[in-house]
């Protein structure tokens, strides 16, 4: 353990024992959601103390509160063992990991959290891709982050799963808009609006945000729009809610070590995306009476991506292979639908009650993706300036279909017992097929079929302790990108490029966890968990060591474990108030594979390292701390974030042995603040990164074709070299908001 990580680890013991002291005298805001939703549809809902896991929420205020950039930012500086890397350079398109287990908006990124909208997976069906930038924050009513192999979520969830629910009228009454602007030449623009007369209600709310970007050559656009109408009679309430997105959003890549210099720079560009989506979800919950509730919904999604993403050429040696660069076009349009109806039923039977939960769902997606190529030099800013035509690469249509069915059962029993078990049985079926005429062996079928089971019991001594604990299995198919780029022999540019390759196993995962959790006096609060989850053929995206640092293929890579600890606790006395919270992650490979990774310095003459039991999986620091801080008496209202995490290994160090391959670990600080003029009127601003800390948080194996001067383009020079990608500096932002409340409301 370095000293930054055994620094990190003394402050999370202090603080632990300060937290103790201070909620032993006086107590701390307990967390305002009581009821856990456990299900993905609606239902009767769960108190906290029988959910046989650690489960964090958060809720509007929290957001509204400290007004982050989106819901994976928020996620990154307030929820325990959640760690967040910026591989494209752009703070709108990060990856997020919780508990070792990713939801990112790149291709080439296993997938392990299931997100969940308004009860629909938002998981793209295309390669269970999360657009994090596709989610109208202004809209948010509550987070809760689930953890575990719940098999009520279904496919996908490996690690947890993470369900946000959405702002309706009867809720959120009244109308508000908001302005900003500050560093980076961002410019953000908000309005919402909610009414209901009882049995009506409706609600809207808009985002626009203009963003330069800290980086060059990294400017976003985002502009997002969700709309809802309600009706509620004595028993039914059915809503229809519409979310539309146009954004484009441009990023820099990873840069040399060499580099860092000047971390604005850009490796090569252009590098952009375009998102754009239209989401309608319907949903229908009828009370036959309080304690039996069945709920429905469908939904049609269609999100389409595009964009262009520049590449240095690996192979390149004149005359015979003269071609510097190229662009890779893509476009993939995904129509994703389905259906599920879900019954849930509290029923006393002899001396114990019960929470019946009985569900089915469908899902069904559909894919067309094509990639083109065009040939390319670099200009002296490694703009990849295109010299001739795009030709096309790559024509495939891709369906998904899956079946779930599940059941669960929490018994609540006398002297404060609850039992919960329940499965889930999955059937995924998977189909790609080639539209070139050119590769047949790119069609095919996979179908994939299991039972995953759980179960849990929690025991509540008293209001100051609950003790919970639990088993849980999950499993994770194959995506379609995964399934056609499989072969080390033939990696993949990603945005991928299809070949023919062997299928692969479906990731199986067990989650085993028990923890403590309570509260001290009226307001105060402490949480503690221990948590492994093993991973049987656990797919991973092997670096090949190309030119374009996101060269690779994916390989089933046998077991995989993420086992660790989380602390939280918090304390207040009067307007002042602090949380904190600490994990701790050991995330290893436990079967020894041998893999390409030519750009490690340990690796062999054919460009392959060792990979063995115990080495640490690159990505995930080790130790994490999140610390809050807030000052509210009225008018005014001040909040501090601090954040630190320990050092983590880049991709393409999967062996570990590489001394270059290892991010350092970093500590940031955010400050948020407002003034309530009036009852309509506030001035907020915000500040991250206080104090302006050098930091990167991901890290890749790659080789450096750009040591001439000025950082040109040489290929007699390429070698290999660590590429990192640098967080934003220190930025400030100021705006006002105006809002007028009718009652009602998460405000």
């Amino acid at each position: 353990m370095g000293r930054r990580d055994t620094l990190i680890g003394l402050l999370a013991l202090a603080f632990g024992a300060a937290i103790s002291t201070v909620a032993a005298q006086q107590a701390v805001p307990t967390e305002t959601m009581e009821v856990i939703g456990t299900t993905p549809l609606p239902g009767i809902g769960m108190k906290l103390e029988l959910v046989p896991s650690n489960v964090q929420t958060f809720g509007a205020r929290d957001l509204a509160r400290q007004r982050t950039g989106g819901v994976a930012e928020f996620l990154n500086q307030n929820a325990n063992s959640v760690s967040l890397n910026s591989p494209t350079g752009n703070s709108f398109q990060p990856d997020i990991s919780f508990r070792g287990f990713t939801a990112s908006s790149l291709l080439g990124t296993p997938q392990g959290l299931s997100v969940f909208q308004d009860g629909v997976r938002i998981n793209e069906a295309f390669a269970d891709v999360v657009n994090w930038d596709l989610l109208p924050k202004n809209a948010v009513a509550s987070i809760q982050l689930l953890p575990g192999s719940n098999p009520i979520f279904g496919l996908n969830t490996l690690g947890g799963a993470l369900t946000i629910n959405m702002k309706d009228g009867f809720s959120d009454q009244g109308i508000g808009a908001e302005i900003s602007a500050g560093s980076f030449g961002r410019k953000e623009i908000s309005a919402d609006a909610g009414y209901s007369n009882g049995t009506y209600a409706a609600f809207a709310a808009f985002e626009g945000i203009d963003d330069e970007g800290w980086r060059d050559h990294s400017a976003t656009r985002i502009q997002r729009l969700y709309a809802r109408v309600d009706r509620r009679t004595r028993h039914d309430d059915v809503n229809v809610a519409a979310t539309f997105a146009d954004n484009r959003i441009a990023g820099t890549q990873a840069l040399p070590t060499s580099m860092l210099g000047d971390p604005k720079q850009p490796y090569t560009w252009p590098d952009t995306t375009d998102n754009r989506l239209g989401f309608v979800n319907a949903t229908w919950q009828h009370r036959h009476d309080e304690e039996t509730i069945v709920a429905a919904n469908a939904y049609y999604r269609r999100v389409r991506t595009s964009g262009i993403n520049s590449n240095v050429n690996g192979d390149y040696a004149p005359p015979a292979e003269p071609v510097e660069a190229f662009n890779l076009f893509s476009d993939a349009s995904t129509r994703s639908w389905g259906a599920s109806l879900q019954a849930t039923a509290l029923r006393t039977w002899a001396a114990s009650t019960h929470q019946i939960v009985a569900g089915v769902a469908f899902d069904s997606g559909a894919t067309d993706f094509a990639q083109s190529s065009q040939p390319a030099v670099f200009k002296g800013d490694r703009e990849a300036v295109g010299t001739g035509d795009f030709e096309t690469t790559t024509s495939v249509a891709t369906t998904n279909r899956y079946w779930g069915a599940y059941l669960a059962d929490t018994i609540a029993l006398d002297r404060g017992w609850s039992v919960m078990v329940s499965g889930r049985y999955n059937i995924a079926r998977i189909a790609t097929n080639d539209r070139t005429g050119e590769a047949p062996a790119i069609d095919g079928s996979h179908t994939f079929r299991g039972f995953n089971p759980a179960v849990g019991a929690t025991r509540t001594a008293s209001d100051a302790l609950n003790f919970f604990g639990g088993v849980s299995r999950g499993m994770r198919v194959p995506s379609p990108v995964e399934l056609t780029c499989a072969d080390p022999n033939a990696p993949c540019t990603l945005p991928n490029i299809f070949v023919a390759d062997p299928p692969l196993a479906p990731v199986r995962s067990t989650t085993y966890e028990a923890g403590v959790r309570g509260n001290a006096g009226a307001t105060a609060f402490y949480r503690a968990a221990a948590f492994r989850t093993d991973l049987s053929d656990d797919i991973q995206f092997i670096s090949a060591g190309q030119g374009a640092v996101n060269a690779g293929y994916f390989q089933n890579v046998g077991k995989t474990r993420r086992q660790g600890l989380e602390l939280t606790g918090g304390a207040a006395f009067g307007a002042f108030r602090v949380t904190a919270r600490y994990s701790l992650l050991d995330a290893t490979y436990r079967t020894a594979f041998t893999q390409s990774s030519p750009n490690n310095v340990s690796a062999n003459a054919d460009g392959a390292i060792d990979v063995r039991a115990g080495n640490r999986l690159p990505g995930l620091p080790r130790n994490s701390m999140r610390v809050r801080l807030e000052w509210g008496p009225a008018p005014f209202a001040v909040g501090l974030t601090a954040l630190a995490a320990s050092s983590q290994y880049s991709r393409g160090n999967e062996n570990n042995a590489d001394a270059g391959g290892r991010v350092p670990g970093y500590a940031v600080a955010m400050l948020d603040g407002s003034w309530q003029i009036d009852s309509r009127w506030q001035l907020f601003a915000r500040i991250d990164n206080v104090f302006n800390t050098r930091f990167q948080n991901f890290g890749i194996l790659g080789a450096n074709y750009f040591r001439g001067p000025g950082n040109s383009f040489d290929a007699s020079l390429a070698g290999p070299e660590p590429f990192r990608a640098s967080g934003a500096p220190l930025g400030a932002w100021v705006g006002i908001q105006y809002r007028l409340d009718r009652g009602g409301g998460r405000r």
